[in-house]
């Protein structure tokens, strides 16, 4: 539905737009407690923002993990697919999630691509048909104190390779 409804979106608004307001209208976003503040035009940053509200407050009165966790994963994934486009399967595969002191204030979190990253996947997924890349985050508060860490591993495939090693699968079983 969400890939659909975004084909559509591109004839009238920017990537960018799309990717910001379709995230914070998402149900399964909205649920999460954070909000998208930024997206660049070529999508190779987003920024998102989480505020400690009773929504997400857990029983020590910080922002509950799994609302942390869920606000940065899908992140990650759905960024890479717009900047690849439809010539590659992307898959979350793993995180590690390591949090360092309690979120008692808003936190931020920064999801980067830049120009040399995407030209070293193409050429390793080029390469090799499928790769895994693992990519780091953190979300900090006002005062850019690290409040959690997100090792976030990335299976990436060219879409050819991928549905051929699909079929194999099958006949396999």
């Amino acid at each position: 539905m969400y890939k659909v409804a975004s084909k559509f979106l591109n004839r009238f608004f920017k990537p960018a737009i799309i990717y910001k307001y379709g995230f914070n209208w998402s149900p399964m976003y909205r649920r999460t407690t954070a909000k998208i503040i930024e997206v660049s035009d070529d999508l190779h940053k987003v920024v998102i923002t989480i505020n400690l509200n009773w929504k997400n407050r857990n029983y020590a009165g910080s922002i509950f993990a799994g609302s942390m966790l869920s606000a940065t994963d899908p992140i990650y994934m759905i960024q890479l697919i717009q900047i690849l486009g439809d010539n590659y399967v992307i898959w979350d595969k793993s995180v590690e999630a390591r949090y360092k002191k309690p979120a008692k204030s808003r936190v931020f979190g920064e999801f980067i691509f830049t120009a040399e990253e995407i030209e070293n996947i193409k050429q390793g997924v080029a390469d090799k048909n499928e790769i895994d890349i693992i990519k780091t985050m953190h979300l900090v508060d006002a005062k850019q104190n690290k409040i959690a860490t997100f090792n976030k591993t990335l299976y990436i495939a060219d879409k050819g390779f991928y549905k051929q090693k699909l079929k194999q699968r099958r006949a396999n079983k």
